[in-house]
């Protein structure tokens, strides 16, 4: 808001600060300067865009590195959990490989039984051949020398059977079991070193990924400095285009107290000239009543010498007007927003006037009397008149925006009922209507000294 009121201020100076040297500016020289007003306004236009596009860029910028972001949190989290997973599987083949040592030791006393048991066999098997074949355990049994050797004979045998049965049985277990161990341990390890190459790839893959959005962050980032120093530019820009000095706000306030000062002296020697009018008035209806009652006198007295003259009748004081507010209706149309807080849909804001909507090119009259302090163009209110008034002492302003046309110039003296353009559409306007403000003191673009149209003029 107070880059707003600046930027006003900034139009109104440009007029304001020459009317200080030449109070009776030129035609050509106000059009220059409407001119050089416009070109400041265009000029700031264009850097609101820029820096609107500037803060767009910058906020989908943002949202993109914010995005990335994310996936790189994402990323680091997948990171994590698959290192965690690569040290399990890595603990768990440590474990294997602990298990795989065990092994080799039980592996190798199957070996060491295995071969105790092969050259057990085979010494057996040597035996056999030696004795010209196989063991005919028969003549064993019928070469006993009495029932109790032949019982010893027949235990003996059956021993060396069960013995030559269960080395054989556990031969064979222990191999089976061998085989079985060495299987079992190579699959394991196999499977682990196949999940682990594969734990290894996910993370080298999402290492490269976190290196690319590392990248593209880093691209991002330079990219929100670059528009961050350009919006910075623009707004400088801005800044420079819309600053008043110290000097010319003084400048402006004295030329707005001027012109209430001659506000005050137009409305004075009106009020003393309506005076010496109706003094004049009633003088002459004075001395008319006076001249009636003389030539009814002199008729009475010719008439009848001896009677009283008449009595003149009783004739009362004109009456006075009852006092006003000062103001008029400023136009005809109907009444369509109040004074105050309302919302147009952007959001709540403070309507410092009223409107009055009607035809484009409707006649807008000055409320009363007084000296035009600002006649042009000014951002949301688009073509508009601003007029200064002295009201019984009091100095006041009045606004009147969107207007179509204007017809008067700074520093002209309007009377009240006075044309002074025609209702139009401009600025920012949703339809042909009449903004218009009374200000309680010099006008300043803020609404710290407007008061409610509605109490001052009939709507």
């Amino acid at each position: 808001m107070k880059s707003k009121s600046k930027w006003m201020l900034t139009g109104l100076s440009s007029i304001l600060a020459v009317s200080l040297i030449m109070p009776t500016a030129s035609a050509d020289k106000l059009s220059e300067l409407e001119q050089k007003q416009q070109e400041a306004q265009q000029k700031q236009s264009e850097l609101n865009s820029g820096i609107n596009k500037k803060s767009e860029a910058i906020s989908v910028n943002q949202s993109e590195l914010e995005k990335i972001m994310a996936q790189i949190q994402e990323l680091n989290g997948k990171i994590q959990e698959t290192e965690a997973k690569i040290a399990s599987v890595e603990g768990e083949i440590s474990v294997t490989k602990d298990e795989i040592e065990e092994l080799k030791a039980s592996i190798e006393e199957l070996e060491r039984k295995i071969a105790e048991r092969t050259e057990l066999l085979q010494e057996r098997a040597r035996a056999i051949q030696l004795s010209g074949g196989s063991v005919d355990y028969i003549d064993v049994l019928l070469g006993a020398n009495s029932f109790i050797d032949f019982i010893d004979r027949f235990s003996a045998v059956n021993t060396l059977i069960d013995a030559d049965r269960k080395i054989m049985r556990e031969q064979a277990e222990d191999k089976q079991l061998l085989a079985e161990q060495k299987a079992e341990v190579e699959t394991k390890l196999a499977q682990q070193e196949e999940r682990r190459a594969e734990l290894v790839s996910l993370k080298s893959s999402l290492d490269e990924q976190k290196a690319k959005q590392k990248g593209l962050v880093k691209k991002l980032e330079a990219e929100q400095k670059r528009l961050a120093d350009e919006k910075a530019k623009l707004e400088k820009q801005r800044e420079e285009t819309i600053d008043v000095s110290a000097d010319l706000e003084k400048q402006i306030a004295a030329e707005q107290a001027r012109l209430a000062e001659l506000a005050r002296k137009a409305e004075e020697e009106r009020q003393r000239k309506l005076a010496a009018e109706r003094a004049a008035q009633e003088k002459a209806a004075a001395e008319a009543r006076a001249a009636a009652a003389r030539k009814v006198a002199a008729s009475a007295k010719s008439a009848n010498a001896a009677a009283a003259p008449a009595a003149p009748a009783y004739t009362p004081p004109a009456a006075q007007p009852a006092k006003s507010s000062g103001f008029i209706n400023p136009t005809s149309g109907r009444y369509t927003s109040k004074f105050g807080w309302r919302d147009i849909g952007s959001g709540p804001e403070f309507h410092q006037g009223v409107d009055i909507a009607n035809s484009v090119g409707t006649n807008i009259m000055a409320s009363a009397n007084g000296f035009v302090s600002y006649a042009g163009s000014m951002g949301g209110y688009g073509n508009v008149i601003i007029i200064t008034h002295s009201l019984n002492g009091q100095t006041h302003a009045t606004v009147y925006a969107h207007l179509s046309s204007i017809g008067v110039s700074v520093g002209q003296s309007v009377s009240q009922g006075q044309s002074i353009g025609a209702m139009g559409n401009t600025g920012r306007s949703f339809g042909s209507h009449l903004h218009f403000e009374i200000h309680v003191g010099p006008w300043n673009g803020g609404r710290t000294n407007a008061v409610n149209p509605a109490n001052y003029i009939s709507l």
